[in-house]
């Protein structure tokens, strides 16, 4: 991890203040976000060593443990959470998307410094991608639907657009450049990092008239909903009889989510306020992160 991925929670701070400063710096940026959100997904699959496929073949257990959790307890508990909350239907959406949203790119990172299984968190991010183009839209059809028109199938072809297209070009990228690719994986963290901080940035350009009015009830339920994710996590692993490097790997991909997804999908479908949600969670969900694997490397696993 180098000074600009390590330090990504202040540089999403920054663009956040930035961003309520001068929000027509961003706001005409808004057409970017989804190629924003593509090139982070190019440069996950340009980092990805095809291998990490096969591991979900040979260690099925964590992962369908992990996949069941990811998507069984993240949209239920966003679902939860804006019921109980009594949040406007915009704002619902927002964390029914980011529940429904596959595991983030800076878990396989997170897992690396919490001592987890590096491994596993890599097949959980790749097989928690790959199922996002089918569960994330139906998820979301499931537990708003009646509430909001839901473009499934809309979604899931855009879905496919911003995941699968990127991810299996950089697949091939990789494969075509072999070796020649290491400089690509050291400077990619840094690319995704200014891009999610920008995307970040647009979000809350957009929303910063809501800020006042829904900004602290919005990020009190982020800070929740992220750890429901580590909490179950990590103690349904272990009533499983995952070992502590297998639970920590899993806390970890269930509660760090794709939050860019989750903001890409709600500019595209619903509006810049179901945005909020993701725009807050990737600030919070790295920082959180940051500190529980600060705790978890000092302690032998």
């Amino acid at each position: 991890m180098n000074a600009i991925t390590g330090l990504f929670p202040l540089w999403a701070l920054l663009g956040v203040g930035c961003a309520t400063l001068f929000p027509e710096w961003f706001v005409g940026a808004k057409p970017a976000i989804v190629p924003l959100l593509g090139l982070v997904m190019f440069g996950m699959g340009a980092t990805l060593d095809s291998s990490g496929f096969a591991r979900v073949v040979r260690r099925p257990r964590g992962v369908l443990i992990g996949l069941a959790l990811q998507y069984g307890v993240m949209p239920l508990a966003g679902w939860s959470i804006g019921v109980a909350f009594d949040l406007p239907p915009e704002l619902l959406v927002g964390f029914v998307l980011l529940g429904a949203s596959p595991g983030g790119t800076a878990s396989n990172v997170i897992c690396y410094l919490a001592r987890g299984d590096v491994a596993l968190s890599i097949t959980l991010t790749t097989a928690s991608t790959l199922l996002a183009v089918v569960l994330t839209p139906a998820l979301t059809w499931l537990y708003v639907g009646e509430r909001v028109p839901v473009p499934a199938l809309d979604m899931l072809w855009s879905i496919a657009e911003i995941i699968l297209i990127p991810v299996a070009t950089g697949l091939l990228v990789r494969r075509w450049l072999g070796p020649r690719i290491a400089p690509v994986e050291r400077v990619f963290p840094s690319i995704s990092v200014g891009a999610i901080v920008l995307i970040i940035a647009i979000i809350v350009a957009l929303n910063r008239s809501h800020l006042a009015e829904v900004g602290l009830i919005v990020a009190v339920a982020v800070v929740l909903h992220n750890a429901i994710g580590l909490t179950v996590g990590y103690w349904t692993a272990r009533v499983l009889r995952e070992d502590a490097q297998g639970a920590r790997t899993i806390a970890i991909e269930v509660g760090m989510q794709n939050s860019g997804l989750a903001v890409a999908l709600a500019i595209k479908y619903f509006s810049a306020a179901s945005a909020l949600p993701g725009a807050i969670f990737s600030i919070w969900h790295n920082l959180s992160g940051s500190l529980l694997a600060a705790w978890w490397s000092r302690r032998q696993a």
